[in-house]
């Protein structure tokens, strides 16, 4: 759960660079790289105006693009760091259709919980088919017909594969897409703990991982997470550090704790139920109020002198039964789901409005006093909410109307009593750190790269995958789950690294190492020169584009900027008068300076493997 930025490869290899290939030579004018001087209207992020302007990517449709030859070079190397850190974990690598039946979908309840977000078509026979989000379901049904006994495990998968999202608003380029490119493992186990189990397989993850996002050159915390729709007990997100990253991380700088905002947790607040009623209780006429802080403001309040009750029912097996949770958090603060679903001991649901009301609940207005009605209800007060001696101002229960002057003892009574306090809400800056009393969290901005779960037995007991344990009795598989979203790390890598003339891209995913630019593309002692340097670089693992266009010099070094290369050569008159070539790294502002043709290689080389 700690932050890294080393770029060295803690895995022995020479940086960036393999020593094992030849480097790839390739000539501007004889590939596809059409940069333009113009964003498209809808860019906001880096990512997603310098990709399209540097030629790495153009839109098909919303949400959906053309990944063109330079963008190709850095997922197939990204593609490549992934391969060899599952490789080393021992994970083995397979291909899955990019259709599932929704059928499978079905047995485990997620062609529900996607909803919306799920493509899907028919054949011509009418079955209903999914273009993949994820492939828990498709892996689990190949399993159950290859592995029977508990001497086949542990066993991890991994596939590199297309996958689709119908994104409700596409956005930010390739950080919101509906079609990308995903690595998703799956690991399979007896147990949880000891030899072989999940614990162990989530590790060697969780350190693969590191070293993935380490090796391609990002800056990132681990922080713990919740499951989401994939499910399962435990999670870690892997979050780059972005200004423009659509994620907030809640850290406490004297612990080193992380979370996002849907799992992070709050450290202790005081609270109490004691104190006198300062005021009478008061009804208020409030119809088409803008919101809770329009209520607020007609009431003569601000938000956070609101208390905001938010209803819940249990996830029960008899739908039938309802039972229902009541959430009170001040009116300034969020809801948890989890948290709530944590402090309950069960899962739960926002309630079916319709049968709420039918019940007598009005939604939109419901204030602590409805749980002294209810029968079978629980009801659950985050500490800023639990203050005694404050008059708040709620719901009335009743439509259209608040009350002011409201009181826990007073207008509760007895049912104080029956009250659970519990952290519920999302946790903000400023909040005190679970980890380290007298610390507050801290906000950051982050873009999720990566997301490992523990998904324990939810989909082997959804679909009925159990195998032989060592009683010869059947037994529940045990499942991990570890994604990494591959498109989307390479949009991060340009969301962290940039500046105002384009790309700097980390030298381990750029899509060419060294840069040869030619001052005079008809030049045959410069073209000569150029064919040298690269074969030299090349011989040494580096890849090369050669700016061979008969272009001025302007255009080609702001086109070298903007597709952001590592290392750019100059060659021109001046430079090679004196025995040399222009060496000059992206990253650095200023100008180049001249390098000596026998020293240069060395030079690219040392720039390359510290980058």
């Amino acid at each position: 759960m700690n932050t890294t930025a080393a770029q060295s490869s803690p895995t022995g290899e020479a940086g960036p660079l393999s020593t094992a290939r030849t480097g790839d030579i390739h000539l501007w004018t004889r590939t596809l790289i059409p940069t333009t001087r113009e964003a498209p209207a809808d860019a906001t992020t880096p990512s997603h105006v310098y990709l399209v302007r540097a030629g790495f990517i153009r839109q098909l449709a919303a949400g959906v693009y053309d990944y063109l030859p330079l963008a190709w070079r850095s997922l197939r190397k990204i593609q490549e760091i992934v391969r060899q850190e599952h490789e080393r974990i021992g994970a083995m690598e397979m291909l899955f259709p990019a259709m599932e039946p929704v059928s499978l979908l079905k047995q485990t309840g997620r062609d529900k919980a996607y909803g919306d977000d799920l493509f899907t078509l028919q054949d011509r026979h009418g079955r209903d088919i999914a273009l993949a989000p994820t492939h828990e379901e498709p892996i689990v049904e190949m399993m159950k017909g290859a592995i029977t006994s508990y001497k086949q495990l542990p066993l991890s998968l991994y596939q590199i594969q297309t996958k689709f999202r119908d994104e409700p608003r596409p956005r930010s380029g390739l950080l919101r897409c509906r079609e990308f490119i995903m690595k998703d493992a799956y690991s399979f186990h007896l147990n949880q703990q000891g030899e072989g189990g999940l614990d162990v397989a989530y590790d060697h993850f969780y350190d693969a991982y590191t070293r993935i996002f380490t090796r391609c050159g990002l800056t990132f915390t681990a922080v713990e997470a919740e499951s989401g729709p994939i499910g399962g007990s435990a999670s870690h997100e892997f979050m780059v550090h972005a200004e423009s990253g659509e994620d907030k991380v809640l850290v406490c700088p004297a612990s080193g704790y992380a979370a996002n905002v849907e799992k992070a947790e709050i450290g202790e607040r005081a609270w109490s139920f004691d104190g006198e009623a300062a005021q009478e209780l008061k009804k208020h006429h409030t119809p088409n109020m803008p919101g809770i802080e329009g209520v607020a403001q007609h009431l003569g309040t601000n938000a956070a002198g609101m208390l905001k009750t938010i209803v819940f029912e249990r996830v029960l097996s008899d739908p039938s039964k309802t039972k229902y949770v009541l959430a009170v958090v001040r009116g300034d603060h969020d809801v948890n789901e989890g948290k709530v679903r944590d402090a309950v001991g069960s899962g739960v649901k926002l309630a079916d409005e319709a049968q709420a009301k039918a019940d007598g609940l009005a939604i939109g207005y419901v204030s602590p006093s409805a749980f002294a009605k209810l029968t079978g209800a629980t009801i659950v007060v985050d500490p800023d909410a639990a203050q005694g001696g404050t008059a708040w101002a709620t719901g009335a229960d009743e439509m259209d109307h608040h009350v002011t002057g409201w009181h826990w003892g007073r207008d509760l009574g007895y049912e104080v009593e029956r009250l659970k306090v519990a952290d519920i809400r999302n946790a903000e800056a400023g909040d005190p750190s679970p980890r380290a009393v007298g610390s507050t969290l801290q906000v950051q901005r982050g873009i999720e790269v990566g997301h490992i779960f523990k998904l324990g037995t939810k989909y082997s007991d959804a679909m009925e995958f159990k195998v032989l344990a060592e009683d010869q009795k059947p037994r529940a598989v045990t499942m991990g789950c570890y994604g990494i979203g591959v498109s989307r790390t390479m949009a991060a890598c340009v969301e962290m690294s940039h500046d105002e003339n384009g790309i700097v891209w980390p030298a381990a995913v750029a899509p060419y190492h060294v840069e040869i630019i030619l001052m005079k593309a008809e030049d045959e002692k410069q073209k000569k020169i150029a064919s040298e340097l690269a074969q030299k670089l090349a011989e040494r693992g580096a890849d090369v584009l050669i700016d061979d266009r008969n272009e001025r010099p302007g255009p080609k070094f702001k086109d070298a900027d903007l597709i952001g290369i590592p290392v750019r050569l100059t060659l021109g008159d001046k430079a090679l008068d004196a025995g040399g070539v222009e060496f000059k790294l992206r990253k650095d502002t200023g100008k180049g300076e001249v390098v000596a043709f026998d020293s240069v290689i060395d030079r690219c080389i040392s720039a390359l493997e510290t980058a």
